[in-house]
């Protein structure tokens, strides 16, 4: 198959957008003014982590969420890692339910507090410690003396925990602290939204994925240079989006390793996964439900919008990554949940997103879409999602637009990859059931691009009847739509594609003739040399001129070869080996009327008005002309040849 290029529908195919909420090719909005930053306060330097990303799930278990190594430096000093270790540690006693080194660690962390920069830095590191311990309570109590700044970052930190929550006391604890926060002040629900919505999307993948989380960052960094190189737009800036994409997932996957590695240490693995099961999902969309309500319409269309964006990215992405049947499974609830609550509340981008999801074949999320789509009354074009899955050879997702989201606009995609020559669409499509006038355009298709194995394989699936009644056509067609190569033509012709020798030469030679404008003089040049009545008469009258030359040659040449003098084989051989070989070399069953004319005389010529009439030896075929050379030729020069 030819290596796939980019899908000529500019208008159609969807900008690849990033997680920043702007378009690629635009002006990128300063960090400041990027609302869909997944990071508390700044960019997760990740120069500077010491984790790369073969090691994403052995991140040190200090880390939680956002908060990096860099982020535990204060003022170019590293944070009491005592403390880090004392508050982790607060956490397994939690879990296995004592109670002294969660009190030790309130005793430290209470006594650092002091009155400047350094005393809000510690707040902010205390107040996301105490998070992922759990210790709700903790970190309402630091709520009063955080600032502005402080109180979104913590709403942001307090609302990617709801997609790990286990238990009802955890999501009393985690909905809470939401609560008291926005009664504090916080109020920048744009960037936990759209931090969350991407955080809640890795989760959902990653716990129904096919391989390892390092593996998993590769790949969508991979698929996602590959995007990028598809779009217009500076390069710089691509370059800039693809690793702060690849950052922020980072940072996800590190999120989902922390808290993975928590809940192993506080419960057993078969209990967990049973409850898991049961009410993960409702009890994580419950917490995101408050959240939203609390926001009101503080949160925009807009938001909504950007919100979903984020959420279809790292699925779209992850799509390799991803098990089949995933979307009807556990593990996708809380992300239909997540998706369908933003519809509702004003996203309208899912056509968008999901023509985007077909594009990268990521199937289990086209399949979320639709139940999405269909449950909230929103149409998307299955159609157009059919065409880029087609475009990029998703066989699966095609088999998924046309068997839920019922697609029948079959004619379009299969004429692009005719045009291309993917011969995996093409069967596809044809095994599907496809119209016969579908397969001629196909076919159409595939002679003007020069596609011969494709043209071969829709022919033996045209009815005759139907190549008769529309040869004109076909052959006017894919002349008129070829870029000056005549190859896919010649091999319709040359292969007798109407499995009548009469019938192709004079369905060629009636185009030759045709005296409008509606046939280009090119196409009509090339049928007049080359293929009509007209060129056969001219290749009989350039066999004539050659025979006498040829004579002459043998007769009164003065060469010191007398050629007279050697045998008839020889002679022949000297005359007309050159023509025996490039009819013999030629494809198909049937040869251009121009140079068949030149056969055929050479025939008569060696055969003679006695042993047969030149009007049956004009009605020989390719084959027996052939053969009344090779047996006047010496076998070894046949055979040799």
């Amino acid at each position: 198959m030819d290596d796939v290029v980019p899908m000529e529908v500019d208008d159609s195919v969807p900008m690849v957008k990033n997680s920043f909420g702007y378009e690629l090719g635009t002006q990128c909005p300063a960090p400041s003014e990027c609302t869909t930053s997944f990071e508390v306060g700044s960019t997760p330097d990740l120069a500077n982590d010491d984790i790369s990303t073969d090691g994403v799930q052995d991140a040190v278990d200090g880390s939680y969420g956002s908060l990096t190594a860099a982020e535990y430096r204060v003022d170019g000093k590293e944070a009491d890692s005592k403390c880090m270790s004392d508050v982790w540690h607060a956490h397994d006693q939690l879990n296995s339910g004592k109670s002294r080194g969660k009190s030790r660690c309130r005793e430290r962390l209470a006594g650092k507090v002091s009155d400047d920069k350094q005393d809000k830095a510690e707040i902010g590191r205390s107040f996301q410690l105490a998070v992922g311990a759990h210790d709700w309570g903790l970190a309402e109590s630091l709520i009063p003396m955080a600032d502005a700044q402080r109180l979104n970052d913590g709403l942001c930190i307090a609302l990617d925990t709801v997609w790990f929550l286990c238990t009802h006391e955890e999501l009393h604890g985690a909905t809470r602290l939401i609560e008291r926060l926005v009664e504090a002040g916080a109020q920048d629900f744009t960037r936990a939204a759209l931090r969350t919505s991407f955080l809640a999307s890795c989760v959902s993948a990653c716990r129904s994925r096919t391989m390892s989380l390092a593996d998993t960052v590769t790949v969508m960094a991979q698929r996602l240079r590959e995007r990028l190189q598809e779009c217009s737009g500076d390069e710089m800036l691509k370059a800039e989006a693809a690793a702060k994409v690849q950052r922020f997932t980072e940072w996800a996957l590190k999120c989902i390793g922390s808290h993975s590695r928590a809940r192993r240490k506080g419960c057993a693995g078969e209990e967990i996964a049973a409850y898991n099961s049961c009410i993960e999902s409702q009890l994580q969309l419950k917490a995101f439900k408050r959240f939203l309500e609390l926001a009101g319409n503080r949160l925009s269309g807009k938001d909504y919008t950007e919100a979903f964006d984020a959420a279809c990215f790292p699925l779209t992405l992850f799509s390799t990554a991803i098990d089949s049947g995933w979307a009807s499974g556990i593990a996708a609830s809380a992300m239909q949940g997540l998706l369908g609550m933003l519809v509702e509340g004003g996203a309208d981008n899912v056509n968008q997103c999901f023509l985007e999801a077909a594009r990268f074949g990521s199937t289990e999320l086209v399949r979320i879409l639709m139940k999405i789509a269909q449950r909230n009354g929103i149409e998307v074009d299955v159609d157009l999602a059919l065409g880029f899955a087609s475009h990029y050879c998703k066989i699966t997702t095609m088999e998924c637009l046309v068997n839920d989201g019922h697609a029948i606009a079959f004619l379009a995609p299969l004429m692009r990859a005719a045009d291309r020559g993917c011969m995996q669409v093409v069967k596809w499509f044809v095994e599907r059931g496809c119209r016969d006038m579908e397969l001629c355009l196909a076919l159409t298709a595939a002679a003007s691009s020069s596609r011969i194995e494709v043209a071969d394989y829709l022919l033996k699936h045209i009815p005759l009847h139907v190549l008769r009644a529309l040869s004109f056509d076909i052959l006017k067609a894919a002349g008129e739509r070829s870029s000056g190569s005549m190859k896919g033509i010649t091999f319709l012709l040359q292969s007798n594609f109407l499995s009548n020798a009469e019938a192709t030469y004079a369905v060629a030679d009636s185009i030759s003739k045709v005296e409008d404008d509606s046939i280009s003089s090119d196409l009509k040049s090339f049928f007049r040399s080359q293929w009509s009545e007209e060129a056969f008469q001219s290749g009989r009258m350039i066999g004539q001129a050659h025979y006498l030359n040829a004579m002459r040659a043998i007769k009164r040449g003065a060469s010191p070869i007398c050629i007279q003098e050697l045998p008839m084989q020889l002679q022949v051989s000297i005359t007309y080996f050159p023509l025996y070989k490039e009819c013999a070399e030629s494809s198909g069953v049937l040869l251009s009327q121009w140079l068949r004319g030149q056969l055929v005389e050479a025939a008569s010529r060696l055969t003679g008005s006695k042993d047969c009439s030149s009007k049956e030896i004009e009605n020989l075929d390719k084959e027996e002309l052939l053969a009344i050379l090779e047996s006047r030729m010496p076998s070894f020069l046949v055979h040799g040849s």
